[in-house]
């Protein structure tokens, strides 16, 4: 009786866009909020405006990152990585800057 060989080929998928877009929004907020931490250590906490800004600013990429992730989820044959990482990332990167966001309002 002659031996079955078995061949498996993964199919190579593409990444889903929104869920790259997803991951690049994460890393622009990663980057911000570097940018605020030292720009208050270079201050000394007395960052003003600007500062209030950029995190605010950086809270709605945050979010928007996070809401595109979990959308991007619903994407057929395509890899859902950067969709994991994006969602994953922004996730956590949001709920730093609120808890930034109301340390500073109280």
């Amino acid at each position: 009786m002659a031996k079955r060989k078995f061949k498996y080929k993964l199919l190579k998928k593409k990444h889903s866009p929104k869920g790259v877009l997803s991951s690049v929004l994460a890393g622009v907020s990663l980057l911000l909020f570097f940018a605020a931490v030292f720009c208050s250590l270079v201050f000394h906490g007395n960052g003003g405006l600007y500062l209030g800004a950029m995190g605010l600013i950086a809270i709605a990429l945050s979010v928007y990152g996070f809401l595109l992730g979990l959308k991007s989820f619903g994407d057929k044959e395509r890899d859902l990585f950067y969709c994991k990482v994006g969602a994953l990332g922004n996730g956590v990167l949001m709920v730093i800057w609120l808890a930034l966001f109301l340390a500073g309002i109280a």
